[in-house]
């Protein structure tokens, strides 16, 4: 896939318990900090074309250039995360790959075939889309727009992981409004 969207930015990892999940990755693995929303604002969210209401909590860490997301559904709302969990998998469920240039990058990946599973945006120019291939539990596609504030977001989680100290590891979501360069 790296030929069609660039290079993979973030490894989504669905868990059943996202304090324990943070735990093990700023203490064992020691990536951190961890910026954590107890739930994520999602508009426009559909699964299979069909509009429902997820509360998901998400908790997003840099390790080098790579973003982990640790993800926890927290209600019954059809999801790809619900329906992996449900499977008996647990961990890797998604690689992303970000881009500034959603519209052009999403049509490329409808005319190889992929459809979208499910879609929605989380700030201003920060759309998703999630496609519906998976050959083996870990590899669902994300197409995430970074452009605007979710965009400086992830930046400023990566530059807080560069000589991480392993102090406060886990820190509040940073906010999606801002709209300052």
């Amino acid at each position: 896939m790296s030929r069609f969207l660039g290079e993979i930015r973030q490894l989504g990892y669905v868990v059943p318990d996202i304090e324990a999940a943070m735990d093990h990755w700023s203490r064992v693995m020691g990536v951190g900090p961890f910026f954590y929303n107890p739930r994520v604002p999602i508009e426009g969210y559909h699964y299979g074309g069909e509009p429902f209401e997820v509360e998901n909590s998400v908790a997003l860490a840099n390790s080098g250039f790579i973003q982990v997301e640790l993800i926890q559904t927290r209600n019954d709302a059809p999801s790809m995360y619900r329906d992996f969990m449900r499977a008996g998998n647990m961990g890797l469920q998604h690689v992303a790959y970000w881009t500034e240039d959603f519209d052009t990058d999403l049509a490329r990946m409808l005319e190889l075939g992929f459809k979208v599973q499910m879609e929605g945006q989380v700030g201003a120019n920060g759309r998703f889309a999630y496609f519906d291939r998976e050959a083996h539990p870990g590899t669902v596609i994300e197409l995430s727009e970074v452009k605007g504030p979710k965009g400086r977001m992830f930046e400023m989680i990566r530059q807080a992981s560069i000589d991480w100290d392993g102090r406060d590891p886990v820190r509040p979501f940073p906010s999606l409004t801002e709209t300052t360069p």
